[in-house]
C-alpha cells in the first residue's frame, strides 16, 4: 500500500523509527485487533490503537454508559450517558483517525459468539472486569491460534500479561478455575483508582502494536504487575502448565459459559 502526503505526516514520528519505519507502518495499516470491552482498560487501547493507524478496530462491548464510568473510561464523554458504549467509542475513533475502520459489537461475548468474532483478528485485547468472561477470551484464543493481552484492575492494583497459543503460558495455567461468585470484590465494592486503568491499558496497546510489528520482547511467560499507590512494578516469571486443560492436556475443546462475577484480578 502507498501513503498519502497526509498519512506520511500523520505517522512521522512511528516512521523515523527505525524500528518502525515504513514498511512497519503498513503493517499497522492491515492489522486487525479486537478490543474487548470498552471500559476502563478499552478506553486507552482503543485511542492509542487507533491513533497509531490500526486499519480495523474491533469493539465488543454489550453494556451501555454510565455517570460512574467516566472516573476512568476515558474515551467516553458526559453527553454519551445511556449510550452503548461501542457506539461511543466507534465515534471518538472515527474522529481521532478517518483511517481506521471500525467493527462494533454490540452484544455481551459468550461460548455461542466468541469464536466467529475473533477468528477474523490478528489480536485480541483483553479489557474485561470479570472472570468467566476472561477465561472465555483465553480458552476461545488458545483454540483459535489467536495471540491476546490480558489486563485486570482493581482498587491501586493492575496486571498485565501476553498469551502466545500454544507457546506461552495461557491465562487457565496460572488461574485454573474462576473463583466462586461473590468471592472476589467488585469495583464498585472496592473501589479503583482511573488512572490505573490508563497505564494498563495502554501497556496492552503496546503489546498489540510490538506483535503486529514483530518487534521488542512480549510479555509472554511474564507477569508484570503494577501498585499504582507505591508506584511500583514487578515481573513474575510464568512456564506453562502441562497439565492445563486448554493449551496442555487439551481437555477442553469447547468453550464454556461461567457464572458472571466482576473485577478480575487475584
Amino acid at each position: 500500500m502507498e501513503f498519502n502526503e497526509e498519512q506520511l505526516e500523520r505517522y512521522s514520528r512511528h516512521i523515523i523509527l527505525k524500528e518502525v519505519g515504513v514498511e512497519g507502518q503498513e503493517k499497522i495499516a492491515q492489522a486487525k485487533i479486537l478490543v474487548i470491552g470498552a471500559g476502563g482498560l478499552g478506553s486507552p487501547a482503543l485511542l492509542y490503537l487507533a491513533a497509531a493507524g490500526v486499519g480495523r478496530l474491533g469493539i465488543a462491548d454489550g453494556d451501555t454508559l454510565d455517570l460512574s464510568n467516566l472516573q476512568r473510561q476515558v474515551i467516553h464523554f458526559t453527553g454519551d450517558i445511556a449510550k452503548p458504549k461501542v457506539l461511543s467509542a466507534k465515534e471518538k475513533i472515527e474522529q481521532l483517525n478517518p483511517d481506521v475502520e471500525v467493527r462494533a459489537y454490540q452484544e455481551m461475548l459468550n461460548a455461542s459468539n466468541i469464536t466467529d468474532i475473533i477468528k477474523e483478528y490478528d489480536f485480541v485485547i483483553d479489557g474485561t472486569d470479570n472472570f468467566p468472561t476472561k477465561f472465555l477470551v483465553n480458552d476461545a484464543c488458545v483454540l483459535a491460534g489467536v495471540p491476546y493481552s490480558h489486563g485486570g484492575i482493581l482498587c491501586f492494583d493492575g496486571q498485565t500479561f501476553t498469551i502466545l497459543p500454544k507457546e506461552s503460558a495461557c491465562y487457565r495455567c496460572i488461574f485454573l478455575e474462576p473463583p466462586p461468585p461473590n468471592s472476589v470484590p467488585s469495583c464498585s465494592q472496592a473501589g479503583v483508582i482511573g488512572v490505573i486503568a490508563g497505564i494498563l491499558g495502554t501497556l496492552q496497546a503496546n503489546e498489540a502494536i510490538k506483535s503486529i510489528l514483530g518487534i521488542g520482547d512480549l510479555l509472554s511467560d511474564r507477569l508484570l504487575t503494577f501498585d499504582a499507590l507505591n508506584t511500583k512494578f514487578r515481573e513474575m516469571r510464568l512456564t506453562r502448565n502441562p497439565d492445563c486443560p486448554v493449551c496442555g492436556t487439551g481437555a477442553i475443546t469447547e468453550l464454556k459459559d461461567y457464572e458472571q462475577t466482576v473485577c478480575a484480578i487475584r
